[in-house]
């Protein structure tokens, strides 16, 4: 699917395919993380994977208040424990489909929020 919103400088997602994602500078192979000034593939395969250990190493890389994870075509959530464990790291989670994680994404960033997008 591609989206038309795009920043020059900022790390905008413009596509996402069965395991590629188009930024506005690169192109990367999910599972990956983005933010606005920070993109990296990760070891995080699935929402079971996510805990604070996990996303402390990518949320310290730029700073971010809300965690969209996307994940694949349908929708899966994280555990009560999971949940707290993010919030006791002052970020919020939502967890959706991928192509509605990128839109949401693309949306705050624009908006200048503290945005990261996880990718899965």
């Amino acid at each position: 699917m591609e989206f038309n919103q795009q920043e020059n400088n900022q790390n905008s997602v413009i596509s996402i395919e069965q395991g590629l994602v188009q930024l506005a500078h690169a192109q990367i192979k999910t599972p990956c993380f983005i933010s606005r000034s920070f993109f990296t593939e990760t070891k995080i395969k699935t929402i079971e994977d996510i805990n604070k250990v996990s996303l402390f190493s990518l949320s310290s890389q730029d700073d971010i208040d809300i965690l969209i994870i996307g994940t694949g075509a349908s929708p899966k959530f994280l555990t009560a424990k999971q949940q707290v464990d993010i919030q006791q790291m002052n970020i919020g989670t939502e967890s959706m489909n991928s192509e509605s994680a990128c839109r949401s994404f693309n949306l705050l960033l624009s908006d200048v929020r503290n945005i990261g997008l996880l990718l899965l």
